[in-house]
Protein backbone atom coordinates (compact mmCIF):
# COMPACT_ATOMS: atom_id res chain seq x y z
CA UNK A 1 0.00 0.00 0.00
CA UNK A 2 1.00 3.30 -0.98
CA UNK A 3 1.80 5.70 1.81
CA UNK A 4 0.22 9.67 1.76
CA UNK A 5 3.87 10.54 0.93
CA UNK A 6 4.70 8.05 -1.91
CA UNK A 7 1.46 9.32 -3.71
CA UNK A 8 1.72 13.21 -3.97
CA UNK A 9 5.51 12.61 -5.22
CA UNK A 10 4.20 11.10 -8.01
CA UNK A 11 0.98 13.58 -8.65
CA UNK A 12 1.80 16.81 -10.94
CA UNK A 13 0.41 19.31 -8.88
CA UNK A 14 1.66 22.35 -10.45
CA UNK A 15 1.74 22.22 -14.79
CA UNK A 16 2.91 25.93 -15.59
CA UNK A 17 6.37 25.94 -14.07
CA UNK A 18 7.89 23.80 -16.86
CA UNK A 19 11.01 25.36 -18.88
CA UNK A 20 9.33 24.84 -21.75
CA UNK A 21 10.08 27.81 -24.74
CA UNK A 22 7.15 29.73 -25.35
CA UNK A 23 6.04 33.07 -27.18
CA UNK A 24 2.95 34.19 -25.12
CA UNK A 25 2.44 34.06 -20.75
CA UNK A 26 1.38 30.31 -19.89
CA UNK A 27 -2.25 30.24 -20.00
CA UNK A 28 -2.84 27.80 -16.45
CA UNK A 29 -7.08 27.07 -15.90
CA UNK A 30 -7.92 24.86 -13.20
CA UNK A 31 -6.39 21.76 -14.25
CA UNK A 32 -4.36 21.91 -17.97
CA UNK A 33 -1.75 24.70 -18.44
CA UNK A 34 -1.51 26.01 -22.46
CA UNK A 35 2.22 26.88 -23.16
CA UNK A 36 1.95 28.64 -26.65
CA UNK A 37 5.00 28.13 -29.34
CA UNK A 38 6.88 30.74 -31.34
CA UNK A 39 6.07 30.81 -34.75
CA UNK A 40 9.48 29.28 -35.31
CA UNK A 41 8.99 26.48 -33.87
CA UNK A 42 5.63 25.84 -34.36
CA UNK A 43 6.55 26.04 -38.31
CA UNK A 44 9.27 23.73 -37.31
CA UNK A 45 7.19 20.99 -35.69
CA UNK A 46 4.79 21.23 -38.34
CA UNK A 47 7.59 20.61 -41.26
CA UNK A 48 9.09 18.24 -39.08
CA UNK A 49 6.52 15.85 -37.54
CA UNK A 50 4.06 16.70 -41.05
CA UNK A 51 1.11 17.68 -39.42
CA UNK A 52 -1.95 18.30 -41.44
CA UNK A 53 -2.27 22.11 -40.50
CA UNK A 54 -1.72 25.34 -42.26
CA UNK A 55 1.78 26.15 -42.36
CA UNK A 56 1.23 29.27 -40.33
CA UNK A 57 -0.87 27.78 -37.69
CA UNK A 58 -0.06 28.27 -34.02
CA UNK A 59 1.44 25.60 -31.89
CA UNK A 60 1.28 25.06 -27.90
CA UNK A 61 2.40 21.90 -26.11
CA UNK A 62 -0.86 21.20 -23.70
CA UNK A 63 0.46 19.97 -19.89
CA UNK A 64 -2.61 18.29 -17.95
CA UNK A 65 -2.25 18.33 -14.19
CA UNK A 66 -3.50 16.10 -11.13
CA UNK A 67 -5.25 18.68 -9.46
CA UNK A 68 -9.23 18.40 -8.59
CA UNK A 69 -11.26 20.90 -8.61
CA UNK A 70 -15.21 20.96 -7.62
CA UNK A 71 -17.30 23.95 -6.64
CA UNK A 72 -15.21 25.99 -8.49
CA UNK A 73 -11.90 25.58 -5.75
CA UNK A 74 -8.78 23.42 -6.11
CA UNK A 75 -8.40 21.00 -3.50
CA UNK A 76 -5.71 19.31 -1.57
CA UNK A 77 -5.39 16.27 0.74
CA UNK A 78 -3.09 15.00 3.86
CA UNK A 79 0.44 14.58 3.60
CA UNK A 80 0.97 16.87 0.96
CA UNK A 81 -1.43 14.99 -1.76
CA UNK A 82 -1.83 18.54 -4.15
CA UNK A 83 -3.89 16.56 -6.28
CA UNK A 84 -4.94 12.87 -7.09
CA UNK A 85 -2.74 10.20 -8.73
CA UNK A 86 -3.36 8.79 -11.89
CA UNK A 87 -5.95 11.47 -12.82
CA UNK A 88 -4.30 13.60 -15.50
CA UNK A 89 -3.02 10.52 -17.39
CA UNK A 90 -6.53 8.91 -17.03
CA UNK A 91 -8.38 12.13 -18.10
CA UNK A 92 -5.80 12.32 -21.24
CA UNK A 93 -6.04 8.44 -22.17
CA UNK A 94 -9.65 8.87 -21.94
CA UNK A 95 -10.39 11.94 -24.39
CA UNK A 96 -7.55 10.55 -26.56
CA UNK A 97 -9.78 7.46 -26.72
CA UNK A 98 -12.71 8.77 -27.84
CA UNK A 99 -11.10 11.58 -30.53
CA UNK A 100 -9.56 9.02 -31.75
CA UNK A 101 -12.78 6.46 -32.46
CA UNK A 102 -14.31 9.92 -33.79
CA UNK A 103 -11.79 9.64 -36.39
CA UNK A 104 -11.92 6.56 -37.35
CA UNK A 105 -16.04 6.27 -37.61
CA UNK A 106 -15.77 9.69 -39.83
CA UNK A 107 -17.16 12.45 -37.30
CA UNK A 108 -14.80 15.33 -36.68
CA UNK A 109 -10.85 15.48 -35.93
CA UNK A 110 -9.83 17.26 -32.57
CA UNK A 111 -6.90 19.97 -31.98
CA UNK A 112 -4.66 17.15 -30.98
CA UNK A 113 -1.81 16.65 -32.96
CA UNK A 114 0.39 14.29 -30.81
CA UNK A 115 0.35 12.82 -27.49
CA UNK A 116 4.35 12.54 -26.76
CA UNK A 117 3.50 11.66 -23.06
CA UNK A 118 0.69 10.34 -20.87
CA UNK A 119 -0.22 14.17 -19.33
CA UNK A 120 0.56 15.99 -22.81
CA UNK A 121 -0.76 17.20 -26.07
CA UNK A 122 0.93 18.96 -28.32
CA UNK A 123 -2.16 21.01 -30.08
CA UNK A 124 -3.06 23.81 -32.71
CA UNK A 125 -4.98 26.65 -31.87
CA UNK A 126 -8.63 26.69 -32.49
CA UNK A 127 -11.44 29.05 -33.08
CA UNK A 128 -13.43 28.29 -29.96
CA UNK A 129 -17.20 28.66 -30.57
CA UNK A 130 -18.56 30.10 -27.41
CA UNK A 131 -21.08 27.78 -26.15
CA UNK A 132 -20.86 24.84 -23.73
CA UNK A 133 -22.58 21.80 -25.81
CA UNK A 134 -24.34 19.86 -23.39
CA UNK A 135 -26.02 16.87 -23.93
CA UNK A 136 -28.23 15.00 -20.97
CA UNK A 137 -29.82 11.03 -21.52
CA UNK A 138 -30.75 10.87 -18.48
CA UNK A 139 -32.58 13.64 -16.03
CA UNK A 140 -30.65 14.28 -12.83
CA UNK A 141 -28.45 16.95 -11.39
CA UNK A 142 -29.03 20.58 -11.79
CA UNK A 143 -31.88 19.70 -14.42
CA UNK A 144 -33.67 17.17 -12.10
CA UNK A 145 -33.83 19.95 -8.89
CA UNK A 146 -35.30 22.80 -11.38
CA UNK A 147 -37.36 20.05 -12.62
CA UNK A 148 -38.69 18.84 -9.02
CA UNK A 149 -39.36 22.53 -8.48
CA UNK A 150 -42.00 22.93 -11.28
CA UNK A 151 -40.07 23.71 -14.24
CA UNK A 152 -40.29 22.26 -17.26
CA UNK A 153 -38.59 24.67 -19.80
CA UNK A 154 -34.92 23.91 -20.40
CA UNK A 155 -33.10 26.18 -22.82
CA UNK A 156 -36.06 26.19 -25.04
CA UNK A 157 -36.97 22.45 -24.76
CA UNK A 158 -40.55 21.54 -23.21
CA UNK A 159 -40.12 18.34 -20.82
CA UNK A 160 -43.44 16.24 -19.97
CA UNK A 161 -45.39 16.36 -16.28
CA UNK A 162 -44.45 12.99 -14.63
CA UNK A 163 -40.47 12.16 -15.03
CA UNK A 164 -39.02 10.76 -12.36
CA UNK A 165 -35.43 11.30 -10.80
CA UNK A 166 -32.27 9.78 -12.54
CA UNK A 167 -34.81 8.25 -15.16
CA UNK A 168 -34.04 7.78 -19.34
CA UNK A 169 -35.26 10.77 -20.75
CA UNK A 170 -37.59 10.75 -23.93
CA UNK A 171 -35.06 11.51 -26.14
CA UNK A 172 -30.93 13.57 -25.76
CA UNK A 173 -31.22 16.50 -25.41
CA UNK A 174 -28.82 19.49 -26.13
CA UNK A 175 -28.96 22.10 -23.18
CA UNK A 176 -26.30 24.41 -24.03
CA UNK A 177 -24.90 27.49 -21.99
CA UNK A 178 -22.17 30.32 -22.95
CA UNK A 179 -18.71 29.94 -22.67
CA UNK A 180 -17.70 32.64 -20.67
CA UNK A 181 -18.93 36.10 -20.72
CA UNK A 182 -20.74 37.44 -24.01
CA UNK A 183 -21.49 41.10 -24.21
CA UNK A 184 -24.42 42.71 -26.63
CA UNK A 185 -26.34 39.53 -27.29
CA UNK A 186 -30.45 40.44 -26.75
CA UNK A 187 -32.30 38.02 -24.23
CA UNK A 188 -28.61 36.44 -23.15
CA UNK A 189 -27.41 37.90 -19.79
CA UNK A 190 -23.84 38.93 -19.68
CA UNK A 191 -22.58 36.45 -17.05
CA UNK A 192 -20.72 33.27 -17.67
CA UNK A 193 -22.21 29.47 -18.11
CA UNK A 194 -26.02 30.87 -18.59
CA UNK A 195 -28.61 29.00 -20.71
CA UNK A 196 -29.42 29.57 -24.13
CA UNK A 197 -32.00 28.37 -26.24
CA UNK A 198 -31.24 27.51 -29.96
CA UNK A 199 -32.99 29.67 -31.22
CA UNK A 200 -30.25 32.23 -29.03
CA UNK A 201 -27.59 30.35 -31.09
CA UNK A 202 -30.15 30.69 -34.73
CA UNK A 203 -30.41 34.46 -34.38
CA UNK A 204 -26.87 35.37 -33.27
CA UNK A 205 -24.80 32.66 -34.97
CA UNK A 206 -21.85 34.88 -35.56
CA UNK A 207 -21.86 36.82 -31.67
CA UNK A 208 -21.21 32.63 -30.69
CA UNK A 209 -18.63 32.54 -33.15
CA UNK A 210 -20.12 30.07 -35.73
CA UNK A 211 -18.97 30.97 -39.51
CA UNK A 212 -22.21 30.24 -41.19
CA UNK A 213 -25.69 29.75 -39.78
CA UNK A 214 -25.91 25.74 -41.24
CA UNK A 215 -22.67 25.61 -38.51
CA UNK A 216 -25.32 24.73 -36.07
CA UNK A 217 -27.10 21.74 -37.46
CA UNK A 218 -23.27 20.79 -38.27
CA UNK A 219 -22.01 20.96 -34.27
CA UNK A 220 -25.02 19.02 -32.99
CA UNK A 221 -24.95 16.54 -35.54
CA UNK A 222 -21.40 15.96 -34.12
CA UNK A 223 -22.56 16.23 -30.88
CA UNK A 224 -25.20 13.50 -30.95
CA UNK A 225 -22.88 11.56 -32.75
CA UNK A 226 -20.01 11.66 -30.13
CA UNK A 227 -22.27 10.56 -27.63
CA UNK A 228 -24.04 7.78 -29.25
CA UNK A 229 -20.08 6.55 -29.87
CA UNK A 230 -19.07 7.07 -26.13
CA UNK A 231 -22.59 5.98 -25.19
CA UNK A 232 -22.55 2.88 -26.98
CA UNK A 233 -18.24 1.51 -26.47
CA UNK A 234 -19.52 2.08 -22.54
CA UNK A 235 -22.71 -0.03 -22.51
CA UNK A 236 -20.51 -2.51 -23.37
CA UNK A 237 -18.60 -2.20 -20.15
CA UNK A 238 -21.80 -1.94 -18.53
CA UNK A 239 -21.42 1.86 -17.75
CA UNK A 240 -24.33 4.54 -18.43
CA UNK A 241 -23.49 7.83 -20.52
CA UNK A 242 -25.77 9.84 -18.31
CA UNK A 243 -24.68 13.28 -19.55
CA UNK A 244 -21.56 15.27 -20.87
CA UNK A 245 -19.97 18.54 -22.26
CA UNK A 246 -18.43 18.52 -25.52
CA UNK A 247 -16.25 22.30 -26.77
CA UNK A 248 -16.04 22.71 -30.20
CA UNK A 249 -14.33 25.10 -32.89
CA UNK A 250 -12.42 26.22 -35.99
CA UNK A 251 -9.23 25.41 -37.57
CA UNK A 252 -7.76 25.15 -41.29
CA UNK A 253 -5.66 22.10 -42.52
CA UNK A 254 -2.95 22.00 -44.68
CA UNK A 255 -4.85 22.91 -47.84
CA UNK A 256 -6.22 25.62 -45.63
CA UNK A 257 -9.97 24.20 -45.59
CA UNK A 258 -11.71 25.43 -42.42
CA UNK A 259 -12.87 22.66 -40.59
CA UNK A 260 -15.32 22.17 -37.53
CA UNK A 261 -13.39 19.87 -34.95
CA UNK A 262 -13.86 18.85 -31.21
CA UNK A 263 -11.81 20.91 -28.55
CA UNK A 264 -11.07 20.02 -24.76
CA UNK A 265 -11.49 16.96 -23.53
CA UNK A 266 -14.32 14.65 -23.90
CA UNK A 267 -16.30 11.88 -22.47
CA UNK A 268 -14.21 11.60 -18.91
CA UNK A 269 -15.17 11.58 -15.59
CA UNK A 270 -14.46 15.35 -15.37
CA UNK A 271 -16.49 16.32 -18.31
CA UNK A 272 -19.80 13.74 -18.21
CA UNK A 273 -21.82 12.03 -15.75
CA UNK A 274 -21.54 8.08 -15.78
CA UNK A 275 -22.82 5.55 -13.66
CA UNK A 276 -22.21 2.12 -13.11
CA UNK A 277 -25.26 0.28 -15.20
CA UNK A 278 -25.63 -3.07 -13.23
CA UNK A 279 -26.18 -0.49 -9.74
CA UNK A 280 -28.55 1.67 -11.84
CA UNK A 281 -30.96 -1.36 -13.29
CA UNK A 282 -30.89 -2.47 -9.36
CA UNK A 283 -32.06 1.48 -8.75
CA UNK A 284 -29.17 2.56 -7.38
CA UNK A 285 -26.94 5.42 -8.89
CA UNK A 286 -23.23 4.89 -7.85
CA UNK A 287 -21.38 7.23 -9.90
CA UNK A 288 -17.88 6.59 -11.94
CA UNK A 289 -17.39 10.12 -12.37
CA UNK A 290 -16.31 13.85 -10.57
CA UNK A 291 -20.46 13.78 -9.21
CA UNK A 292 -19.08 11.10 -6.84
CA UNK A 293 -16.17 13.93 -5.39
CA UNK A 294 -19.06 16.57 -5.52
CA UNK A 295 -21.33 14.50 -3.34
CA UNK A 296 -18.24 13.69 -0.97
CA UNK A 297 -17.26 16.73 -0.78
CA UNK A 298 -21.28 18.19 0.65
CA UNK A 299 -21.25 15.55 3.08
CA UNK A 300 -17.95 15.91 4.24
CA UNK A 301 -18.42 19.29 5.69
CA UNK A 302 -21.35 20.22 8.08
CA UNK A 303 -22.51 23.09 5.79
CA UNK A 304 -22.90 22.10 2.67
CA UNK A 305 -24.67 25.48 1.47
CA UNK A 306 -21.11 26.92 1.26
CA UNK A 307 -20.69 24.77 -1.52
CA UNK A 308 -23.85 25.45 -2.97
CA UNK A 309 -24.43 29.17 -2.75
CA UNK A 310 -22.63 31.56 -4.92
CA UNK A 311 -22.99 33.96 -2.64
CA UNK A 312 -21.03 32.83 0.00
CA UNK A 313 -17.55 32.03 -2.50
CA UNK A 314 -15.31 33.63 0.32
CA UNK A 315 -15.84 31.31 2.48
CA UNK A 316 -15.63 28.14 0.26
CA UNK A 317 -12.57 29.20 -1.34
CA UNK A 318 -11.23 29.36 2.39
CA UNK A 319 -12.93 25.92 2.91
CA UNK A 320 -10.79 24.63 0.44
CA UNK A 321 -7.74 26.40 1.21
CA UNK A 322 -7.74 25.45 4.82
CA UNK A 323 -8.94 22.06 4.95
CA UNK A 324 -6.93 19.01 3.67
CA UNK A 325 -9.03 15.88 2.77
CA UNK A 326 -8.00 12.71 4.33
CA UNK A 327 -5.59 10.26 2.09
CA UNK A 328 -7.92 8.18 1.70
CA UNK A 329 -10.59 10.21 -0.10
CA UNK A 330 -8.19 10.81 -3.00
CA UNK A 331 -7.04 7.43 -3.17
CA UNK A 332 -10.66 6.50 -3.75
CA UNK A 333 -10.99 8.73 -6.58
CA UNK A 334 -7.78 8.16 -7.96
CA UNK A 335 -9.38 4.45 -8.25
CA UNK A 336 -12.61 5.30 -9.94
CA UNK A 337 -10.64 7.95 -12.41
CA UNK A 338 -7.91 5.28 -13.17
CA UNK A 339 -10.32 2.45 -12.96
CA UNK A 340 -12.58 4.04 -15.83
CA UNK A 341 -9.75 4.79 -17.92
CA UNK A 342 -8.57 1.23 -17.83
CA UNK A 343 -11.90 -0.14 -18.59
CA UNK A 344 -12.50 2.02 -21.14
CA UNK A 345 -8.94 1.35 -23.17
CA UNK A 346 -9.25 -2.76 -21.96
CA UNK A 347 -5.54 -2.01 -20.81
CA UNK A 348 -3.23 -0.41 -17.91
CA UNK A 349 -3.13 2.90 -18.00
CA UNK A 350 0.92 4.49 -18.10
CA UNK A 351 1.55 6.72 -14.86
CA UNK A 352 4.49 8.71 -13.99
CA UNK A 353 6.81 8.26 -11.32
CA UNK A 354 8.68 11.52 -12.19
CA UNK A 355 6.50 13.41 -14.21
CA UNK A 356 8.21 16.35 -14.39
CA UNK A 357 11.75 15.37 -15.19
CA UNK A 358 9.79 12.51 -17.93
CA UNK A 359 7.82 15.48 -19.50
CA UNK A 360 11.14 17.63 -19.51
CA UNK A 361 13.38 14.96 -21.10
CA UNK A 362 10.68 13.85 -24.04
CA UNK A 363 9.85 18.03 -25.09
CA UNK A 364 13.54 18.25 -25.16
CA UNK A 365 14.67 15.28 -27.21
CA UNK A 366 11.84 14.99 -29.43
CA UNK A 367 10.96 18.25 -30.16
CA UNK A 368 13.90 20.29 -28.74
CA UNK A 369 11.42 22.61 -26.61
CA UNK A 370 13.04 22.87 -23.00
CA UNK A 371 14.46 26.68 -22.53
Amino acid sequence: MKTANSSANRVLAVSNNLPIRTAQPIHSGKVRSVYWLSDADSQRLIQSEGYDVAADAQLAVMVISDRISAFECIWQGEGGMAGVPGKGAALNAISNHWFELFREQGLADSHILAVPHPLVWIVQKARPVMIEAIARQYITGSMWRSYAKGEREFCGIHLPEGLERDQKLPELLITPSTKGILTGIPGVPEVDDVNITRTDIEQNFAAFKFQQLNDISRYETLLREGFDVIGDALAKIDQVFVDTKFEFGYVKDAAGNDKLIYMDEVGTPDSSRIWDGGQYRQGNVVENSKEAFRQLLLNHFPDPDILLNKDRMAERSALARDNELPEEVLMEVSATYVGMAEKIMGRALPQSDNPQAEIVDVLNERYGLIA
